[in-house]
């Protein structure tokens, strides 16, 4: 095999707006592409001239991006997206509805040149404690995530921007992070044919193109291997028990849950080997970080580690992706000319009517003397730092409260500078799963008489700290509460 095909199974990000010659050269030389963050974003001119320079590079480079819609968006890094995410539709549960913002959000990344979407999110949110997951599942029900994984799917791809269903076999039900540590889902592999791989099979039938592999060890399936190194994963369950036939995307390599012991060089080798043909090494790369990868690929290829019969495989699926990806560009108005959504998205009305609202925080949301304390938790490391603080909304809303910012980042501040005789709106997001904010809460009550908590994550079982569930944070989710809070006149 070549270095040409070597390099073709690879996926880096880069520092910067433009493209930088390293990553210019190694496209001529037949990079596979790129996967584009927040950071590498301006505006849409800036994103199309960026990926107009890649394409001239290479024709057929992979261009990707997380753009899922909700709390994880590029395209709205700055801002917070304007769409409903994946538990806000799950719970609106129009699967027309879902369709519709696929479609929005493919039409988007086309008009801007990018042609893969690392999304929709299919994880089945079975662990409501989970810390990276969350928002970003349609749910915990398998039918439910069936079905609106499906219908995301089909209208993203809809619009020529290839879907790409994560995180195989599922990340839902794990208590850990997999940028930070290696998780563990053990469950016999009954329960994950009626539980984990039913969103994944139901996509697949949809049509989704790629599937991006999970860095989850899955003991009772590979005791040793988590999934993206695992054949008993990928060419044994995506393979062969539900026949994808697709190109399979590693999660990025730079994560602990892949990388933490072995190095990124290693783990793309043993991605390889395991089944995955298109490789997220992460963000922030460097010319000699590919060159590094490409020598161990090689190094593997020559003493039998990667056999290069896999490498092979690898590189005719990817050619059929790049052939397919060309037909819909062929068959398509080239330049920002898209096809229109088919029927409008969720607005923030519909969104606010998806909020989970007990009936102790209804009575007591009405009236003036309110005061916002806003819980600043240290981001999802997926999201990043995307801006989700809703206070500017409520103020264009006419609900204009004192705001009251409270990091979890060290030590609570003391809350004593706060009005005794305030009523209290808490806006935080995954409130019950950070005990430094159930103790904040806890005192808030203790002092205030009307305390009424707003969750902008996933809420737990607890309504003292989930008055309000919205169950996102995205721009839309935003507005949709400040119009529901305006509606019941609550004033400062």
């Amino acid at each position: 095999m070549s270095r040409r095909d070597i390099l073709g199974t690879l996926l880096p990000g880069f520092e910067g707006t433009v493209l930088p010659a390293w990553v210019d050269g190694l496209l001529r030389e037949g990079l596979g592409g790129v996967c584009l963050f927040g950071e590498n974003v301006v505006d849409t001119t800036q994103l199309r001239e960026l990926t107009d320079a890649i394409r001239a590079a290479n024709p057929d480079a992979v261009i990707a991006i997380d753009e899922e819609g909700g709390d994880v968006t590029r395209l709205y890094y700055d801002r917070g997206a304007p769409f409903p995410g994946n538990a806000v539709l799950g719970r609106i549960d129009d699967v027309a509805a879902t369709r519709a913002v696929g479609a929005a959000v493919g039409a988007e990344l086309r008009a801007v040149g990018v042609n893969l979407d690392l999304a929709p999110d299919v994880d089945i949110n079975s662990n409501p404690l989970n810390p990276v997951i969350g928002v970003r599942s349609f749910g915990a029900a398998p039918g439910l995530v069936s079905r609106h994984g499906a219908a995301w799917t089909a209208g993203l791809q809809s619009q020529g921007v290839a879907a790409n269903l994560k995180h195989f076999p599922g990340h839902g039900d794990t208590a850990e992070d997999s940028h930070l540590a290696l998780p563990s889902v053990d469950v016999p592999l009954e329960v994950l044919r009626a539980r984990e791989l039913q969103p994944f099979a139901a996509a697949i039938e949809a049509g989704a193109l790629t599937v991006m592999t999970s860095h989850v060890l899955l003991p009772q399936v590979d005791p040793v291997q988590p999934a993206t190194f695992s054949p008993a994963v990928l060419q044994g369950l995506l393979r062969g028990e539900l026949g994808f036939r697709g190109v399979i995307v590693s999660d990025a390599l730079d994560m602990v849950g892949a990388s933490g012991t072995i190095g990124i060089p290693t783990a793309a080798v043993r991605a390889l080997a395991a089944g995955c043909d298109l490789l997220c090494i992460g963000t922030k790369n460097t010319a000699a970080q590919l060159e590094e990868i490409h020598d161990r690929i090689a190094e593997a290829l020559g003493s039998g580690e990667l056999p290069v019969e896999r490498l092979a495989d690898a590189t005719v699926r990817l050619r059929r992706l790049a052939e397919v990806l060309r037909g819909w560009d062929d068959s398509r108005a080239v330049g920002s000319e898209t096809v229109p959504a088919p029927v409008p998205v969720p607005d923030a009305a519909g969104v606010a009517a998806s909020f989970a609202m007990e009936p102790a925080a209804a009575l007591a949301l009405s009236g003036p003397g309110w005061v916002l304390v806003r819980v600043d938790t240290e981001p999802n490391n997926a999201i990043g730092e995307v801006p989700w603080d809703p206070s500017p909304a409520l103020a264009a809303a006419g609900v204009d409260l004192p705001v009251f910012p409270v990091s979890t980042a060290g030590p609570i501040e003391r809350i004593d500078h706060i009005p005794p005789a305030a009523s209290v709106l808490v806006v935080g997001r995954d409130n019950q799963r950070r005990p430094v904010v159930v103790h904040l809460i806890d005192a808030l009550r203790a002092r205030h008489e009307r305390v009424v908590t707003v969750d902008l994550g996933w809420p737990g079982d607890d309504p003292r700290y989930s008055g309000i569930a919205t169950y996102g944070a995205s721009a839309l989710v935003a507005d949709a509460l400040a119009a529901a809070l305006a509606e019941r006149t609550v004033r400062a």
